[in-house]
């Protein structure tokens, strides 16, 4: 059973406590602090209303299955659910089995007039599954029931799967039959196949893998004018690519239902390790080589000085043994952790380690004990449950993330932090921001950044906090010419920034197919694109 005020599952095997550093360290950054309490799940439900739809076989208006499809995971659907503040909510959530009765569905909202939210895993941290409030009535298509493999072409390696399937289902079936997608995002227990393809979604080993636009092949999509097929090719120059219009169009144009992948042999090894560097500078260049040399790695994961030093006080491992360590090889004060992944054949796994080894040489880089790799895949989906027990002790978690060209990346992550971190001066509020570069190209990085901040004492007095961080933090991405989103998407929460990254024209042109697909703008309405003025 899904958790229905915050992230995962009941008894989650990653469901965690603060231990007492990082109490200490919270304290001792940001002050000591008091969470808002919780509200109750018949609290919340008292305040769903009565569905302005009829009647519908497929459609069910039950009030919890409503009030579990009524937000995401962003900042403001945690804080709102905590605070018993949810002011709007689908009039009713069906669970399609077929293609076939999800264009039955979008018959039913057009005759109704109800605008229409694909609901994959509900994992969105920008707003992309949020009813707004409005005269329409909202119909949630919740895909969790169109699951199953339903094709496997091993000549070709492509598989082809309901656009409903959760990562554990898809790995589960593909590994049963000695095949693998390799999709990892941190939200891989939860989120699905299709609601990786319309946010275009990057997997923690896509340097092996590829981001989902590589293993997206082809799929089926049902829109308000009918079932549209792309059909599957290594390659081709005939025209603008349809798969790249689906992807990212975070369901404006229609509902993902089928999706064919490219997928892979399981690898005959797999593992992480960890790399400590002096100074930032110093792993920023052994990285940037890495990359540009095409090393064959899965995973390239930096860690800034401040976040460094934080995992190794949260990291359960002895610290004193560690830190000893990096001092006797010349590395104290500044120090920054690079972790990385090893996937593919014995010998290719191999050639790559040596070459990683070679160009974090030539940086001063000292390799860890292969426990802090272990631990890292160990916890790797584990970030996300900290929301809940940070709130319980009054802080508030959140994160920003862009993707930049190396020339820009060094000044950004500056920018970045620091304007964060002074969002808040107006109330001599301290807040504690660190960064990593998540997945890196020849030609840049994605920068990802978490930023900790007290609670207000008032859900409003909260929200307005989260809004100055987020504000600041995204216009220093758009200053530093970076992308709005490099694995998030844009729903709600970043479209106010689009604008600065396609242009007007591209804008334009965007809203153009939007409105060619879906007439009566009842497809996910209000999210990806900025208000028209």
């Amino acid at each position: 059973m899904r958790n229905w005020n915050n992230w995962g599952a009941q008894n989650s095997q990653y469901t965690t406590q603060l231990n007492d550093s990082m109490k200490e360290m919270l304290e001792s950054m940001l002050g000591s602090s008091i969470g808002l309490p919780p509200a109750t799940i018949d609290q919340v439900m008292a305040n769903v209303p009565k569905s302005r739809l009829p009647a519908n076989p497929l459609v069910t208006m039950d009030a919890e299955i409503r009030l579990r499809h009524a937000r995401g995971h962003s900042f403001p659907d945690w804080l709102a659910m905590r605070c018993n503040k949810v002011d709007s909510f689908p009039d009713g959530v069906a669970f399609p089995e077929t293609s076939e009765e999800v264009q039955q569905l979008l018959q039913y909202a057009r005759d109704n007039n109800a605008a229409v939210i694909p609901y994959g895993g509900g994992t969105s941290v920008a707003g992309h599954i949020n009813p707004q409030q409005s005269e329409k009535p909202v119909l949630t298509i919740d895909m969790g029931q169109m699951k199953q493999l339903l094709n496997l072409d091993i000549e070709s390696r492509l598989a082809v799967f309901g656009a409903g399937v959760c990562g554990p289902e898809l790995e589960q079936q593909l590994q049963e039959k000695g095949y693998t997608l390799g999709h990892y995002p941190q939200s891989w227990e939860l989120s699905t196949l299709g609601g990786w393809i319309a946010s275009r979604s990057s997997g923690q080993q896509s340097l092996h893998y590829g981001r989902i636009e590589q293993l997206f092949a082809g799929g089926k999509i049902e829109t308000l004018k009918g079932c549209m097929d792309i059909p599957t090719f290594p390659a081709s120059s005939a025209g603008p690519d349809i798969r790249e219009i689906i992807m990212g169009s975070e369901g404006r144009m229609g509902i993902i239902t089928e999706a064919t992948v490219r997928v892979r042999p399981l690898p005959e090894h797999d593992s992480f390790h960890v790399i400590f560097f002096p100074s930032w500078e110093k792993g920023l260049a052994a990285v940037r080589n890495i990359a540009q040399a095409d090393v064959q790695l899965s995973m390239v994961r930096l860690s800034n000085a401040l976040e460094t030093g934080s995992l190794i006080k949260m990291g359960g491992l002895p610290v004193e043994a560690l830190e000893q360590a990096l001092v006797e090889n010349g590395i104290g004060e500044g120090k920054t952790m690079l972790t990385y992944g090893l996937t593919g054949s014995n010998e290719q796994c191999q050639f790559a380690s040596q070459l990683t080894a070679k160009y974090c040489d030539q940086q001063g880089g000292f390799a860890g004990d292969d426990a802090l790799g272990k631990q890292w895949a160990h916890g790797r989906f584990r970030a996300p449950y900290l929301r809940e027990p940070l709130g319980d002790a009054g802080y508030a978690v959140d994160t920003m993330e862009t993707a930049l060209d190396w020339v820009r990346v060094p000044q950004a992550v500056e920018n970045i932090e620091t304007a964060i971190r002074n969002a808040l001066q107006d109330e001599n509020e301290k807040v504690f921001a660190y960064t990593h570069l998540s997945h890196v190209y020849g030609q840049g990085s994605s920068a990802y950044t978490t930023y900790l901040f007290r609670c207000g004492s008032s859900h409003a007095a909260t929200f307005k906090r989260w809004q100055k961080l987020k504000a600041a933090g995204a216009q220093a991405i758009v200053d530093s010419g970076g992308t709005i989103s490099h694995q998030h998407g844009v729903g709600v929460d970043h479209k106010a920034y689009l604008m600065a990254e396609k242009g007007p024209l591209g804008i334009a042109a965007i809203r153009n197919l939007l409105e060619m697909f879906d007439p009566p703008g009842l497809m996910n309405p209000g999210k990806l694109l900025p208000d028209a003025e």
